[in-house]
């Protein structure tokens, strides 16, 4: 049989000795990978630029716990992938315990996540206003839920004003779910996903997306008259 206790207990102690206490400023000992912590500080200075902070020092703070959340979720994926590659090598074990084993370490890695990410906005809440912080959601998710929702509201702008509200808060979720992912693929995969349930609301609403899309594309070839 598999020991997955053990694999477990290792998530366990790998997301304990990851996430930081709330409200405080935890500095990286002895960097074995300055280059990717450069390439961190750049993506977190990039979005703190955008919230124009007029105080230097909140300002680097607030850097540094961004940075430290993209380091901590990085980590915590490649703990996570590199247990699978371990189940998926044994020979001890039938395919199905493997399967099983799999699933449940990625629903472990995704409750871990889900701490990473209280702890992380707790922290964000020290140093910003909750306005502040959906810049920085924002900042992580490439602007998806602005983006996605004016382009519901070109294709379909005869939505009420329920229906719009009920888009852009799947969106909003859409949004604190990548927040979580470790990759730019997998954040475009849970917009995806979330506007796969925008259009079935959609279409349950009587929306003809096909034909909406369709017409949208028309009017923007046709330009303005």
């Amino acid at each position: 049989m598999m020991h997955s206790a053990g694999i477990f207990a290792h998530l366990i102690v790998f997301a304990l000795s990851a996430v930081p206490e709330p409200a405080k400023i935890v500095s990286v000992p002895q960097d074995p990978d300055p280059a990717y912590t450069q390439v961190l500080q750049e993506r977190a200075k990039k979005i703190v630029q955008t919230l124009k902070l007029e105080d230097d020092v909140r300002a680097r703070q607030v850097q540094e716990v961004i940075a430290e959340q993209y380091r901590n979720l990085g980590m915590l994926q490649d703990t996570c992938d590199a247990q699978v590659k371990t189940v998926q090598s044994r020979t001890d074990a039938d395919a199905e315990t493997k399967k099983l084993i799999i699933q449940a370490l990625k629903d472990m890695t995704q409750r871990l996540r889900e701490q990473l990410r209280t702890r992380y906005l707790v922290r964000l809440s020290a140093l910003l206003t909750p306005a502040q912080i959906d810049q920085v959601k924002d900042g992580m998710t490439y602007g998806l839920v602005q983006v996605t929702y004016n382009s519901y509201l070109e294709m379909l702008p005869q939505l009420t004003e329920e229906q719009k509200g009920i888009v852009l808060a799947y969106l909003i979720e859409a949004r604190e779910m990548a927040m979580d992912a470790s990759s730019s693929g997998e954040k475009h995969q849970v917009f995806g996903k979330y506007k796969g349930r925008i259009n079935n609301y959609l279409s349950a609403q009587g929306y003809d997306l096909k034909k909406a899309s369709e017409a949208r594309n028309a009017r923007n070839q046709a330009g303005p008259n």
